[in-house]
């Protein structure tokens, strides 16, 4: 198999040890409690890796087979509709030992999962040439030709950044980081005391803004006041000392955000069309500050809010992927969806991530109604599977951005957009007044929903088709 860059010659890996190795660059990221499928392709009689799809490993196995079912057709699904279905995949398991567990006790308790996720792919007519567990820095393979061709115990993965692969991906200027713990921690609410005082302020918030939002003026007040204040905001971050590190940038960005301003926020983003506003500052010098902003709201949205997130999450994942990091673009959609599965911007980024849109014919859609853009001419319905009765279908009143009064306009720019995201068949949400999140209407699962899991999978929602994190070689 081979790994393919643009700046570096190929390189070759020819044994599960180097597969092993292999699956941090494959992803990015170090993959917790995950189990991954990789696609190749045939290549001259060698083999090309293509796309990726991981999912969380569902705590009750009795949801394995439908978990791994999902996952291979997500990935041969999605490999088709780029015009190459993979001719083989590489499967690997992956979770730390429990506590009294060894990592030989892994390999053993997850030997069925990897044997689901070889049957799914076989009904797939794509053959698993290679199945590996990693857990506690060891991996083992299911598919040795012998039983004692493995030791008990494991085989020790490499030391980390020491391998040809990890030299090459350093050269081509590749980065590996870290978990998707420690990646999730930079948008998860806190939990610390501090989130006392924020609940309050988002309660007296909403006790303030409620009223006006309800009030057709009140509502065009509350808009522009949330635009500004944002503004504001992220003057005030670009302008900070900036400092080394992942959590102590962030502690510095929450310390220059007040409780109250962060709950004005919040509770302002909750209408669609201050939201599809703000989504416009999403490159050149805005962008980076527009990302510590919604990173930082995220935060800020504790306990019964934890629902508000959807939109902070949604903006931090749009500028995400708009700025080229797909990998925070996916988790932090997935986030959204798991704080509302509803949300409708968030599935259809989050769709359109994963199938590898280009990303330049949204931001085309998100410029267009900004100060000094000229007018567009309205494209047709294309490939993506918009069409003219979906547009039809589009409220009269939103987006509403700066310089774009003609609600004609705002019309047929949210054609563009859902045209550009291809859009599925559902109608937009309207505006939710901010309040406190209502529990669910029943005690027994949603329709639909899939099986349970012990980790969130990304896409929030228990392991849906759609939140099958994928990424393209």
């Amino acid at each position: 198999m081979t790994n393919h860059s643009e700046t570096t010659a190929q390189v070759t890996l020819r044994t599960p040890a180097e597969l092993a190795d292999a699956l941090p660059y494959l992803l990015g990221y170090r993959p917790e409690d995950s189990m991954v499928l990789v696609a190749l392709h045939d290549s001259s009689g060698k083999g090309r890796f293509g796309g990726r799809a991981r999912l969380g490993i569902p705590a009750h196995e009795e949801d394995w087979e439908e978990a791994a079912r999902q996952l291979a057709r997500g990935l041969v699904t999605s490999s088709e509709r780029r015009g190459a279905k993979p001719e083989q995949l590489v499967a690997y398991v992956c979770q730390e030992p429990a506590p009294g567990e060894r990592g030989r006790d892994v390999k053993r308790r997850l030997a069925r999962l990897a044997h689901l996720l070889r049957i799914q792919c076989g009904d797939l007519d794509v053959p698993v040439i290679e199945a590996l567990c990693i857990s506690d820095g060891r991996y083992w393979s299911y598919c040795c030709p012998t039983a004692d061709c493995c030791p008990e115990d494991g085989t020790p993965m490499g030391l980390p950044g020491t391998s040809v692969l990890a030299a090459a991906a350093t050269y081509a200027g590749l980065q590996v980081r870290g978990t998707l713990k420690e990646l999730r921690a930079r948008l998860q609410p806190w939990e610390a005391a501090a989130a006392r005082e924020q609940e309050a302020a988002l309660d007296a918030g909403g006790l303030a803004l409620v009223p006006r939002i309800l009030d057709e003026a009140g509502r065009a007040e509350v808009a522009e006041e949330t635009i500004l204040l944002a503004e504001r905001v992220m003057h005030r971050l670009a302008a900070a000392t900036p400092v080394a590190g992942a959590l102590p940038a962030d502690l510095r960005d929450d310390g220059l955000i007040g409780h109250d301003e962060a709950a004005r926020l919040i509770l302002g983003l909750q209408d669609r069309n201050t939201r599809d506003r703000a989504a416009a500052w999403m490159e050149g010098d805005e962008a980076a500050p527009a990302l510590r902003l919604w990173r930082a709201l995220a935060r800020r949205c504790v306990g019964p809010y934890a629902e508000h997130a959807a939109p902070p999450l949604t903006l931090a994942g749009w500028v995400a992927w708009s700025t080229g990091d797909e990998l925070e673009a996916r988790e932090a959609l997935a986030m959204a969806l798991g704080a509302d599965p509803d949300y409708l911007f968030a599935g259809l980024l989050h769709q359109a991530c994963n199938e590898g849109l280009d990303v330049e014919s949204i931001r085309r859609c998100l410029r267009l109604g900004r100060p000094g853009e000229a007018p567009r001419a309205e494209p047709s319905a294309g490939a993506s599977g918009a069409t003219e009765a979906t547009g039809r279908a589009e409220s009269a009143e939103g987006p509403a951005f700066v310089g774009e009064p003609d609600p004609a306009a705002r019309i047929r720019r949210r054609r563009r957009l859902r045209s550009a995201l291809a859009a599925a068949g559902d109608g937009p949400r309207a505006a939710r007044v901010p309040g406190r999140r209502r529990p669910p209407a029943g005690p027994g699962p949603t329709a639909g929903r899939a099986p349970r899991s012990n980790t969130r999978h990304p896409a929030g929602t228990r392991l849906p088709t759609k939140g099958t994190e994928e990424t393209t070689s």
